[in-house]
């Protein structure tokens, strides 16, 4: 098959994959125990809920930006 008639290089696939496993991780952490009309959770406020898990969110949609914008490298040995 020829690899020209590919969108992406094997580097877009690679930054594409740890942007979108960086998105999972920061939903993943966005999780805990939700509050209730009798009993109120204090860790719907903690550092991991509010500020860390959305930075890694943000992180991971930057890498797939970038993935999608950086152009592949062409060996071309005709």
């Amino acid at each position: 098959m020829d690899r020209t008639k590919f969108a992406f290089g094997r580097l877009n696939y690679i930054l594409l994959g740890i942007g979108v496993a960086a998105i999972i991780l920061g939903f993943i952490l966005m999780t805990g125990p939700s509050s209730t009309e009798t009993h109120f959770e204090p860790d719907i406020f903690s550092f991991r809920r509010i500020k860390l898990a959305p930075a890694i969110c943000f992180l991971g949609f930057v890498f797939t930006i970038v993935a999608i914008m950086v152009k592949p490298k062409n060996n071309d040995k005709e």
